[in-house]
């Protein structure tokens, strides 16, 4: 029974036969010629090609490779390739003489493009190191000069990547993983050695191609890039971009490889390999070929790529870019639609509004800012009018204009434009200002503040947070006159000045601050902070300026002085803001008394000091630079004394705590208590202990006279100083301790400068004369000596301080046991009261000690004719003070147990408060009271 016929277990078979018998492992014929593949000899088929004494051999080897390529047709499993490719390599070892054998190789060469074979999963590790070399052979048959073996080898190279499953199974081996060939290929390096391949193919157009298509495969990965850029394969690409082609396939593949080398290796190295005469001229003509004679989409995209490797390529300043002639080319090219040109390369040229010339201007731009890095750039955008071509967009878009480009387009275009214009214009002043640069910003500017009806894009990454308005024109607008304003040229300011560029500028900030919402928060920040760092290159040296500054200014200032302190850790730009708003006071207030007088008068001190407070060491220290010039104005001790802070804290106990906190930061040594351990070296951080004092030439500062600028305990000495350290207000025991170094923090640096000096000379093995000698120890001294008096009043403030906490201490003590002694007295005049109350005889002898008391207190001798008034009620059986009504509650019924109306109180006494009594209709009324005792 044939094993079509077999039926599958638990199956009946529809056979007519009456009994089922089951055939389990039956294999015919032909299924054993497809079965698993048997162990060839193939040492037998190599010892036969590596013979050479025998006139039949060339068949019998040809014979021989035949049946092996027969036996193989479903691929090459991986335990064979290492003696297969042997085999390949001895047949094309043979072609040279006999050229038979280009077929045998040619059919081996076939297979390798089918998936190699394993047995067991491990066999791709085991075999790894044959597959890597054997791959690695196929760049070194490269070098075989047969046309047809070389395009295979390419194609094989291909089929890695794009592989197609083997056209029968073969049992018992499964195909190994598709990437498993890309990844031998990688470690056995076959990149480079096909990179090395393209010398051999000068001429032969066709093959080259080939290998370009192997290449831009292998080129998709890094580990092949890395190969390849090693091999040098970007310069002997990219200058044979410009050879004959008529297919256009190899500038489309040798753009696409460059690409994958920028991209996947070392981008430092493609440009440097790119960087030279011959590759730029190669990339200058085609770039000129596709931009004059390109129509086609494709031709377009293409030279897009060239000009980004271009741009690329122009970052490394020793590209010899002006050498060859590109960056004029270029010029001329970026500038030909707004300047008028006659230059042949452009007569008759324009520009359509199809995306890839979009991308074209864009590019465009975008390399004349890297191009103007290099200064022998200069004279050739002098040439090529290239600020004048930018200005052209510096202008109020125009309505009802036929040009080239859509609304969009156009809008994206000016901000680049103005952007670029940022990089170019500080480089060419006297072009800027022959084009009237100042005046076409600020009547741009005066467009960007108007309220016309004007809908912006938004479009692109210069369009970021400006759709719908025209803040993002305002912005790159406002970072050009930035740019142009801290040249610090007076021709550029003066003119800025005469324009009202000041009074402009506030104007903006204010309508920024009543225009802005949360969308744009961020992009409005920039604007105010550009707006202030233009306001302080303007104001800076320049008292008339400041006065033009004047209250508005101010006003402004104080406004973001005045910023909720949270919002300077939301990352949206406050805390530049902020930075520049300190560095616009330094400029535009400080030295002009009216605007100082109307910052104190506002409070502008209070505000800073609430900045200074929040302890944010990154603005700290400008702030203190702000106070040390501030309290040059004898109105400003009053502010700062003034202040208050948290827990009712002074200017003078921060700025103190400032200084603690500073020192610990610099490791400082102090003791638990702040006073100096060193008298020699009272100021010395611990960086400074690191340094080793080295001689210095006279001209550079050394660690100690560095160390006065790196940190902020010289500006609070300063400040201090000019609040005189008297009378300073809120200070505490501590605080006084510290500021005893404070106070003699100048005498201490001097004594460290004139340490370091003598050091110095010992090092220089110098010898002063006798009175330098005496000098210098005498200081060194002084200066130690002051250390230990400092110290020594620090000891007397503690001890005292000391002193006056235990006696705070005792008081605290003392008024605690007044207070129980009170509390004690209290409990015994209620426990008296109470003994009074409930027993009679206690109560007569209180009773009999009151009128004692009483009778003592009166004169034995009465005066002639004096009246005597009675002061005592009669009958009253009371000892303590009382007045002549006495209102007495009630017995409260939980004390006696029930109504009280049948008792003899009831019956002898007038109803008072209370239920049962009231019931009582007479009552007997007594004439003396007896001598009862009454609660």
């Amino acid at each position: 029974m044939s094993t079509a016929e077999a039926s599958e277990p638990g199956v009946r078979s529809k056979s007519n036969s009456p009994r089922q018998i089951p055939v389990v492992g039956v294999v015919t014929e032909d299924e054993d010629a497809q079965g698993a593949l048997k162990p060839m000899d193939l040492n037998r088929v190599i010892k036969l090609l590596e013979e050479t004494d025998k006139d039949d051999l060339e068949e019998k080897q040809l014979k021989a490779v035949k049946i092996l390529v027969q036996y193989y047709q479903n691929g090459f499993p991986l335990r064979d390739l290492a003696q297969i490719f042997k085999i390949l390599n001895l047949c094309a070892g043979k072609i040279g003489q006999q050229p038979h054998f280009i077929e045998s190789a040619y059919s081996i060469l076939k297979l390798c493009g089918l998936p190699f074979l394993k047995k067991k999963v491990s066999d791709e590790i085991t075999y790894a190191e044959d597959t890597a070399n054997s791959i690695a052979l196929l760049g070194d048959l490269m070098k075989v000069p047969s046309s047809e073996l070389r395009i295979q080898i390419c194609k094989c190279i291909v089929d890695f990547y794009h592989a197609e499953p083997p056209k029968k199974h073969i049992t018992g081996y499964q195909q190994a993983s598709s990437s498993y060939k890309i990844q031998m290929a990688e470690v056995g390096g076959l990149a480079k050695t096909m990179v090395q391949s393209l010398a051999l193919l000068d001429n032969q157009l066709v093959e080259k191609l080939w290998v370009l298509k192997a290449l831009q495969h292998l080129s998709t990965s890094e580990a092949n890039c890395t190969l390849m850029m090693q091999a040098q394969a970007a310069s002997s690409i990219c200058a044979h971009l410009n050879d004959p082609d008529p297919s256009g396939q190899l500038l489309f593949r040798s753009s696409e490889i460059l690409w994958n080398l920028l991209e996947k290796s070392s981008k430092e190295e493609i440009i440097q390999q790119l960087s030279n005469l011959e590759c730029l001229l190669a990339l200058k003509e085609i770039f000129k070929n596709l931009f004059m004679r390109g129509f086609r989409h494709y031709d377009r995209q293409l030279r897009n790529d060239i000009l980004v490797i271009t741009t690329i390529i122009a970052q490394n300043p020793e590209a010899p870019m002006i050498e060859c002639g590109f960056t004029r080319d270029l010029i001329l090219f970026a500038t030909f639609n707004e300047v008028k040109s006659q230059n042949p390369l452009v007569k008759g040229l324009k520009l359509s509004n199809s995306y890839e010339d979009f991308e074209l201007k864009k590019l465009l731009f975008n390399i004349i800012v890297i191009l103007c890095k290099d200064l022998p750039t200069v004279q050739l955008l002098i040439d090529g009018k290239v600020v004048l071509a930018l200005f052209t967009y510096v202008k109020k878009p125009e309505k009802h204009k036929i040009i080239e480009w859509s609304a969009a387009q156009y809008e994206e275009l000016q901000l680049h434009a103005i952007a670029t214009l940022s990089s170019v214009a500080p480089l060419l002043i006297e072009e800027y200002m022959l084009c009237q640069g100042n005046a076409r910003i600020l009547a741009f500017l005066e467009w960007c503040e108007s309220e016309d009806s004007f809908f912006s894009h938004g479009n692109s990454f210069h369009g970021t947070g400006g759709r719908g308005n025209k803040f993002a024109h305002m912005r790159y607008t406002l970072r050009l006159l930035r740019a142009m304003v801290y040249l610090q040229d007076e021709t550029v300011n003066n003119d800025l000045c005469e324009k009202g560029t000041i009074q402009q500028l506030i104007g903006i900030f204010k309508n920024t601050i009543s225009k802005s919402n949360d969308k744009e928060e961020a992009i409005v920040l920039e604007i105010q902070s550009d707006i202030l760092l233009i306001l302080s290159g303007l104001c800076e040296h320049n008292i008339p300026r400041k006065e033009i500054f004047g209250t508005e200014g101010v006003d402004v200032i104080l406004h973001v002085l005045k910023t909720d302190p949270k919002k300077f850790q939301s990352g949206l730009g406050y805390i530049v803001l902020l930075f520049s708003t300190l560095d616009s006071i330094w400029c535009c207030i400080l030295g002009c008394y009216p605007s100082e007088d109307y910052f104190l008068e506002k409070e502008g001190i209070f505000l800073l000091l609430d900045l200074l407070a929040l302890n944010q060491k990154k603005f700290c220290n400008l702030i203190l630079g702000i106070m040390v010039e501030f309290c040059d104005n004898p109105k400003t001790t009053v502010h700062v004394n003034s202040w208050r802070g948290k827990k009712d804290q002074t200017a003078a106990s921060l700025l103190i705590k400032l200084w603690r906190k500073e020192e610990k930061e610099l490791g400082v040594k102090r003791d638990k208590h702040g006073k100096i351990i060193d008298t020699k070296k009272p100021l010395f951080t611990s960086f400074q202990e690191e340094q080793n004092i080295m001689p210095l030439p006279a001209d550079c500062p050394t660690v100690a006279v560095m160390d006065v600028a790196e940190n902020i305990r010289a500006k609070i000495y300063a400040v201090l100083g000019k609040l005189d350290f008297e009378n300073l207000p809120g200070l505490s025991a501590e605080d006084f301790v510290t500021l005893c170094i404070i106070h003699r923090y100048l005498d201490f640096k001097i004594g460290e400068i004139w340490n370091e000096i003598y050091e110095e000379i010992k090092l220089e093995k110098l010898r002063p004369v006798t009175t330098d000698k005496n000098i210098l120890e005498a200081i060194t001294t002084a200066s130690e000596n002051i250390g230990k008096m400092v110290a020594s009043l620090q000891s007397e403030m503690i001890e005292s301080q000391a002193r006056q906490d235990v006696q705070n201490e005792q008081r605290v003590y003392a008024k605690i046991q007044a207070t129980h002694k009170q509390r004690d007295l209290a409990n015994k005049s209620w426990e008296n009261f109470l003994a009074r109350t409930s027993n009679a005889k206690t109560l007569k002898k209180a009773k009999r000690l009151q009128e004692k008391a009483i009778e003592s207190s009166r004169y034995n001798e009465r005066p002639p004719n004096a009246i005597f008034h009675q002061t005592e009620i009669k009958g009253l059986n009371t000892t303590v003070p009382s007045g002549r009504v006495v209102t007495l509650e009630s017995t409260p019924a939980r004390l006696v147990g029930g109504p009280l109306a049948d008792t003899d109180i009831a019956l002898k006494k007038l109803p008072i408060r209370g239920g049962a009594l009231q019931r009582v209709k007479t009552v007997k009324i007594v004439d003396e009271p007896k001598k009862n005792v009454l609660t």
